[in-house]
């Protein structure tokens, strides 16, 4: 067992179990659940919709190399730069070295979860370069020194009174700080934050293999003041978040508003093609885009899971999730949490430490029925499961286990011997710590169902 596993199973059962955790989330859930059935009245064929955006993304992930290449020609017309990433390690060093040239002392941040994935902030800090979230929920648990709870909404795990207990501890506001009192504050402190910061850097939604564009969709602004006040904007993206055309974003924007945030559109949607142009009075004098591989090109490479890379990261399976609803995100231990977390961590962190959370899931579809691009996340689970199993990383306890049991469910006469005392011996003793201590273990009658019946027949 991992070590990865352990906290896991540790994490989630003083989560599962915790009430008051659970209502903060069930009741954050709710709003969103309503949101969302408002939001997709919209769309007069809601499946047709989904299908047009699987297929794009199925057609982009299948010829992404050549999607790659037309947006870095695009982008790099325009005066923009772009890097490629291996991985995390040579993402942080490219960054670093853009403001370390520039002597930038702090930069703005809008919400991305790729730079929670390379830990950007902390070797941003290491350097001595203040990386400010300015996407609100970001922003709290940044002061909170926590990762983000959900990939949508950060702070989904907080009730208002936590978050102004957090802002009284750190800023002295009033401990009955109302949510308009906390937001009216950070936006006095955020102004003058974008105005000093040498640098912006954001994440993407999307890119724009026709037009070499980064296409931005947000709530609060925090994104575009990012990239409209710095004189350098830094986007780091994946290279899965490629579409090939400007016309795709009329199907995607609002797909993803509506799975997201239960929107028809979210309030600001932005798209920039490099750094200002002669005639134009805003926007970076410089622009760089990092394209970070990061073990993505292994998930591709992977025939039966690729289809994870399709995900837009709107979060509707961790919101449908019954795992995720009783252990929260922060239990995974990995940035992306919930179903689609499950898929692809193993892939993008390693299939030994992170196996486990392919196991963690009930199988029950709800995450495959509400994805916005069908991805088909619960058989993508059990594929995940067999490669771990082929790569032989089970351990010895669970080979023998299923070595038995195979051998007695190919057999009838082989499952009905041992008699129902040393079966439920067996079950106490080597079942019971996999079965959890808040459950009783089932009973094993004295006779099957099997015996029975031939008893009554006269059979032997």
């Amino acid at each position: 067992m991992s070590n990865q596993e352990n906290l896991f199973l540790d994490k989630a059962d003083e989560l599962a179990f915790d009430l008051t955790h659970r209502k903060k989330i069930l009741f954050n859930l709710k709003q969103y659940d309503t949101k969302v059935e408002q939001g997709k009245e919209q769309y007069a064929n809601l499946e047709l919709a989904k299908e047009r955006a699987a297929f794009i993304k199925w057609k982009t992930i299948e010829n992404l190399d050549k999607y790659l290449l037309e947006f870095e020609a695009n982008f790099t017309k325009r005066g923009g730069k772009v890097i490629w990433a291996l991985d995390a390690e040579e993402a942080v060093s490219e960054v670093l070295g853009i403001l370390e040239r520039a002597n930038a002392k702090s930069v703005v941040k809008s919400k991305s979860m790729i730079t929670e994935e390379i830990h950007l902030n902390k070797h941003l800090e290491a350097h001595g370069i203040e990386p400010v979230e300015t996407d609100l929920g970001e922003f709290i648990v940044q002061l909170r020194d926590e990762p983000p709870y959900h990939i949508v909404t950060p702070a989904m795990h907080l009730s208002k009174e936590d978050v102004a207990k957090t802002f009284h501890e750190v800023y002295k506001l009033p401990l009955d700080s109302t949510p308009s009192d906390i937001t009216a504050y950070v936006r006095k402190m955020l102004r003058q934050k974008y105005q000093q910061a040498e640098a912006g850097i954001t994440g993407a939604n999307f890119i724009i293999a026709d037009t070499g564009a980064i296409a931005i969709t947000e709530n609060e602004g925090n994104a575009m003041m990012s990239m409209a006040f710095p004189k350098i904007q830094i986007t780091i993206a994946g290279i899965e978040k490629m579409l090939p055309s400007m016309a795709d974003l009329d199907l995607f924007w609002p797909l993803l508003a509506t799975h997201g945030t239960g929107q028809n559109l979210t309030v600001y949607n932005s798209i920039l093609s490099g750094p200002r142009q002669e005639g134009e009075f805003d926007g970076p004098e410089e622009m760089y885009v990092v394209l970070l591989d990061n073990n993505r090109t292994n998930l591709l490479a992977q025939h039966d899971q690729r289809q994870a890379l399709s995900c837009i990261r709107c979060g509707a399976c961790l919101n449908a999730c019954p795992v995720y609803k009783n252990v929260g995100g922060h239990t995974y231990g990995t940035v992306y949490s919930g179903p689609i977390g499950s898929v692809i961590s193993p892939h993008l962190s390693g299939m030994r430490e992170f196996k486990h959370l392919s196991y963690a899931s009930s199988l029950c579809g709800k995450c495959t029925e509400v994805c916005p691009v069908k991805i088909e996340l619960h058989k993508l689970l059990l594929y995940n499961r067999r490669d771990s199993v082929e790569a032989d990383l089970s351990s010895k306890s669970e080979k023998w286990i299923y070595v038995f049991w195979k051998k007695a469910m190919l057999k009838r006469e082989t499952m009905n011997k041992g008699g129902a005392s040393t079966k439920n011996f067996m079950l106490q003793n080597f079942f019971r710590k996999s079965w959890g201590d808040r459950r009783d273990l089932p009973k094993v009658a004295a006779k099957s169902f099997n015996e029975i019946m031939r008893e009554r027949m006269g059979m032997r």
